[in-house]
């Protein structure tokens, strides 16, 4: 759906995006995250064809960058940052005035305005001027203008800034219930919402990718492979001789004892392997009692932090 092959873009002698490449699939909602000047809202405008870039080829929906970029925009909602609404206005004749531009045919313009603003909840503010909105409701404004022309792509920046939670929590059910139907790259500083609405995410820093994958995928690779602890009511010395045995066992560590003779144990092993099954069935073949069995991660903020300043530092 979405292609980005060794992109880059300067503003002068600064690199913004740095021989980037990631590929976006159909139907799927990607995080793109990233700290301040990772060049996140340079790579959002570059995909909706709002900015050149300097190197590099972008497909999206089979057109190609910047010979394409007028079908491109035709497939393409965008929210940015800064959300582009005009106060005077009341809502439904900003949708209208957006429609227009969209090339929305005259035939079916009414008909779709008055879905997106039922799907946008705004049906109590049509008639109201933009100005008079809270946050939240210019932030539905925006999501309805960024769908109306029913596009294949939704590209959000920073969809949920400066709202409230209960604002939050109806902007993300907006945003996943259009990722039944959309393809959606979501740019956001808050971290939990981007975990709890992308299946995937790829995390930026100063231009390049510094990471990607499924949330579980990173937290396995940010700590150099899966983790599991579990608690066993059985002498240490056993335990440890046993797991050291086993050939996928990168490391186990004794973390401490829990009380009433259990101790706990921590053992890690490479990226594609899960061990809660073979510790489940050696606590059974030899008897032991188990009380925890549980697979760790980091969490997406842990994840940001080891790509972005550990290995900045490095």
């Amino acid at each position: 759906m979405i292609e980005a092959e060794h992109v880059t873009k300067c503003y002068g002698e600064m690199v913004a995006v740095d021989d980037l490449s990631f590929r976006v699939e159909k139907g799927e909602i990607l995080g793109l995250l990233g700290p301040n000047g990772a060049g996140k809202t340079t790579t959002m405008r570059i995909l909706t064809g709002y900015l050149a870039a300097d190197g590099g080829t972008i497909t999206v929906a089979g057109w190609r960058h910047p010979d394409q970029s007028l079908e491109i925009r035709r497939h393409i909602g965008y929210l940015p940052e800064n959300n582009p609404l005009y106060p005077d206005m009341c809502v439904m004749e900003y949708l209208s005035f957006v429609a227009a531009m969209r090339r929305v045919p005259k035939a079916i313009r009414k008909n779709r305005i008055d879905l997106v603003v039922a799907m946008t909840g705004l049906e109590k503010m049509a008639y109201k001027n933009i100005g008079e909105l809270s946050k939240g409701y210019c932030q539905r404004v925006g999501l309805a203008q960024a769908i109306v022309h029913d596009p294949e792509i939704l590209i959000l920046d920073e969809p949920t800034v400066g709202l409230d939670p209960n604002q939050i929590v109806e902007i993300r059910s907006l945003i996943q219930r259009f990722g039944k139907e959309k393809t959606i790259i979501l740019s956001s500083h808050i971290l939990p919402e981007v975990a709890a609405t992308c299946r995937r995410v790829i995390i930026l820093n100063r231009g390049k990718l510094a990471g990607s994958g499924t949330p579980e995928e990173m937290s396995a690779r940010a700590r150099g492979g899966n983790a599991v602890t579990f608690v066993l009511k059985v002498p240490a010395a056993e335990v440890m001789s046993k797991f050291r045995a086993i050939p996928e066992v990168k490391e186990i560590e004794l973390k401490g004892e829990e009380g009433a003779g259990q101790m706990k144990y921590r053992i890690i092993t490479d990226d594609a392997i899960d061990m809660r099954e073979t510790i489940f069935r050696m606590a059974v073949d030899n008897q032991w009692v188990l009380t925890e069995l549980y697979r760790e991660s980091l969490s997406l903020e842990e994840v940001f932090q080891h790509l972005t300043i550990t290995e900045a530092a490095s």
